[in-house]
């Protein structure tokens, strides 16, 4: 017998080896009939599959988040026999579920289009409706590969190899369509239903090799009510207006060229937006932290000291020195990160108890591979701006110093707009790491800690959660999550425990009783990567920048050449009392000019006329709207400065 128990905490016993579908049954038809998995101590099971030991068992529906994934697994089979039904001698591959939906590598000679999608969609609507139940089956491994060979299915034979000896193989079937997969699955095809969409087709190398034969890969996605597919589907076409590579290039900010792949090209507006963070950043900062600089290239040995070589060497840029001299025959790495250059810092000079805690900061560029399929604007790139900063400080103090990142983290999103849906993960030790498990587990019980006080003190704005085995390989961390205008949610912000790289280097302050203390580290980023940080902004406002953070934030337009000699004036005002503005004095209607900077997001249009400049008037446009609001020059002036001054400087001449 096997004892189960049950959600409500109900504990009854059932023969061995009974399925989830069996005692789904005993209890009710309407039960099995709406139930398509099931859950075994927490682990999502086909419902068919018999019971061997006693657990706790949960029934799941197609509205259960946990079916989403299997709603997007069976999907993605369905696609793959309408495939081979409409094309008969294409090999399928692999067809994992993904953030987003799924997809699944075929291989033709032919590549796919989307213009073949209307087809595989109508016949994957035609399997579904066949409702045929999935079934799984134990082959042997020889059984198997002589199967799929017969098949002509050459791939899968090289997944069979591929399978760890002491794995079985299964294979799930839909009607007569199979396929090799773990699972698990629906009960049935019907069980998908017909909220789902083929996206898009690329092309994908066989295990990711470009020595291998290239693939057709099809995404789709799928939900479980039609509306979410819907909500989905618009969040995708909001996303598409907002992208920041189209937006930088109708607003000039930057570009990339494939001379220097992953770095970024910032033209001038691109750069004063960039600069205005930084300048905000150096603001918060101030009076905290102590802004240093360490160098971009460092010796490999620093690096084989950190743990870096060994753990991360396959994402940093080496180099060999030219010299002549064997002496000069050195490896040296550009940084990948900034944290051993800052633990050198803290290291020149005897540092006592009562100088910790020191915080100290750098807008440092590091540069990290990235392989160039996984590179994605500004959102992904090998050389990037982190606003860093490493505190030192007592075991003591460690608890304090989190609260206050924290609080910093959580002002600074505000700031630049991001006010709800943030979450914070604490991330657990990796299973490649260093330290020794007494250092992780009190790093890690200080931090859960933490978590407990940052949910409390939100008063439930903010939503925490375990990331079980995401820490960095130096310690656990904290990542804060935020959602954007069309919720999307980007991981920005990071706390790091380190209790292993200031003993690596032999760091240390002299404690109270005079003897040498190694100290606590905390890795802190706010924004992360800036260049990041600035795309998600942009993608956020969709280029509608608050005047503070536009990058030209107004442009005086003349309506006739009578007013140039006044706009000019006007521009000149303006830009002495610190705005960015631009004059358009070209001999083009008005209506043009509106067009014109609409497109390059302008927030402020100032139009100036005949009537302006005899009356020392401006008329204001808006970006987005149709409406013009007259105003004197003075007048626009103050509303301009109070709209351009940064909301940390607005709280501070607030409160002074």
């Amino acid at each position: 017998m096997v004892a189960l128990t049950f959600p409500d905490g109900a504990r009854r016993d059932y023969p061995d080896n009974i399925t989830g579908l069996d005692i789904a049954k005993g209890i009710s038809p309407s039960l099995a009939k709406r139930t398509v998995a099931m859950a075994l101590d927490g682990e999502v099971r086909d419902l068919a599959d018999p019971i061997e030991q006693d657990s706790r068992i949960e029934f799941i529906n197609r509205e259960d988040p946990r079916a989403l994934e299997l709603i997007r697994h069976d999907t993605a089979h369905v696609l793959a026999e309408a495939v081979q039904a409409l094309w008969p001698g294409t090999q399928v591959t692999i067809g994992p579920v993904i953030d987003s939906g799924f997809y699944y590598d075929f291989f033709r000679n032919e590549p796919f289009t989307p213009e073949d999608f209307p087809a595989i969609e109508k016949k994957m609507r035609e399997i579904i409706a066949r409702d045929k139940p999935f079934t799984k089956e134990i082959w042997s491994r020889d059984e198997t590969k002589r199967v799929f060979r017969d098949k002509g299915e050459m791939f899968k034979v090289e997944l069979v190899d591929a399978i760890p000896a002491d794995q079985t193989i299964k294979i799930y079937k839909q009607g007569d369509w199979f396929d090799l997969c773990r699972g698990p699955h629906m009960t049935s095809t019907g069980k998908v239903g017909n909220a789902f969409k083929l996206m898009k087709v690329a092309g994908a190398y066989w295990r990711g090799d470009a020595k291998n034969p290239m693939l057709t890969r099809i995404y789709g996605t799928a939900f479980s009510k039609q509306e979410e597919l819907d909500a989905h589907l618009k969040q995708i076409e909001e996303a598409e207006k907002r992208d920041h590579r189209r937006l930088g290039r109708e607003m000039d900010l930057f570009h990339f060229q494939e001379e220097g792949p992953g770095v970024v090209f910032w033209h001038a507006k691109g750069w004063s937006l960039f600069q205005t963070i930084i300048a905000y950043m150096r603001r918060r900062l101030a009076g905290d932290y102590d802004e240093v600089n360490a160098p971009q290239m460092l010796d490999k040995s620093l690096w084989e000291t950190s743990g870096h070589w060994e753990w991360y060497r396959e994402s940093m840029f080496a180099a060999q020195s030219a010299g002549d001299e064997a002496e000069d025959k050195r490896w040296f790495a550009i940084k990948p990160m900034n944290c051993p250059g800052h633990v050198q810092i803290f290291k020149h000079g005897l540092k006592s108890y009562r100088e910790l805690p020191i915080r100290i900061a750098e807008f440092g560029v590091v540069h990290r591979y990235e392989p160039s399929g996984a590179m994605h604007g500004l959102l992904r790139v090998r050389g990037f701006t982190q606003d860093d900063a490493h505190i030192f400080c007592t075991e003591e103090q460690l608890a304090a110093e989190c609260l206050k990142i924290n609080d910093l983290i959580l002002s600074v999103y505000q700031d630049f707009g991001f006010t709800s849906d943030l979450v914070v993960k604490l991330s657990t030790r990796p299973e490649k790491r260093v330290g020794s498990d007494a250092s992780w587990d009190h790093a890690e019980a200080v931090m859960s800690r933490v978590l407990e006080q940052i949910a409390a003190q939100s008063g439930g704005r903010i939503k925490t959660s375990i990331n079980p085995g995401e820490g960095a390989f130096y310690g656990p961390k904290f990542e804060y999550v935020l959602r954007d205008a069309i919720g999307r949610d980007w991981q920005c912000g990071t706390t790091q425990v380190d209790f292993n790289l200031p003993e690596r280097f032999g760091a240390f302050y002299i404690d109270a009783n005079s003897n040498k203390t190694t100290p606590v580290m905390v890795h802190r980023a706010i924004c992360g990567s800036l260049e990041r940080f600035t795309g998600i902004l942009i993608e956020n406002f969709a280029g509608h920048f608050p005047l503070w953070l536009a990058p030209k934030q107004a442009v005086v337009a003349t309506i006739t050449s009578d007013a140039d000699e006044y706009a000019s004036e006007v521009t000149a005002k303006l830009r002495k009392a610190g705005l960015r503005v631009d004059k358009d004095l070209r001999n083009e209607k008005i209506n043009y000019k509106v067009r014109e900077h609409s497109l390059a997001k302008i927030p402020l249009l100032l139009v100036a006329g005949k009537k302006e400049a005899a009356e020392r008037t401006i008329s204001i446009r808006r970006m987005g709207s149709d409406k013009q609001t007259s105003m004197t020059l003075d007048e626009a002036l103050a509303m301009m400065l109070d709209e351009a001054t940064p909301p940390d400087i607005k709280r501070t001449n607030a409160a002074g």
